[in-house]
């Protein structure tokens, strides 16, 4: 193999590695993230669920907490999962979503997951009906599957 060829099998080998690497980040699969957010004071718990596996394992609770002044926060205790790439937290009205194309009944994206161990708090925009929403999940939006879900049982009611 001539040098020319040679220089270019490598190059394109590397571009394609580093690509790679970016798609599936590989070093998530053994870096845990943890995080330790304390609970909201003065709220009353008015939906609760634990997480199971979807596509990953996944474990502990989600609750929704109504705080003194109205607002919603979504809180995760105890909770882990498998850490990955581009890890969302949604609000699902599919119970049952596991896939891309499950997400048409409608979700609502409360941000990036901060950690795939400990215990965390998202803030539900205000004005969203709840009545809607079912279950929570942490999905992985690059590859557009869900790792785990906790299905919402209570009396959520309408916001």
């Amino acid at each position: 193999m001539s040098g020319k060829i040679r220089n270019l099998v490598l190059g394109v080998a590397l571009v394609a590695g580093a690509g790679l690497w970016y798609l599936f980040r590989p070093e998530r699969l053994v870096v845990d993230r943890a995080v330790s957010e304390e609970a909201p004071r003065g709220g009353a718990v008015v939906a609760s669920g634990r997480f199971e596996p979807r596509n990953h394992r996944g474990t502990g609770l989600a609750e929704v907490i109504r705080l003194a002044d109205g607002r919603l926060v979504l809180r995760f205790s105890d909770f882990e999962t498998l850490n990955g790439p581009d890890l969302q937290v949604y609000l699902l009205a599919d119970s049952d979503a596991a896939r891309r194309a499950d997400l048409r009944a409608g979700y609502l994206s409360l941000g990036a997951l901060r950690g795939n161990i400990g215990s965390q708090n998202y803030e539900i925009p205000a004005g969203t009906d709840l009545s809607r929403y079912r279950a929570v999940a942490v999905w992985c939006r690059r590859f557009g599957v869900n790792f785990t879900t906790a299905v919402l049982q209570g009396g959520v009611g309408t916001e």
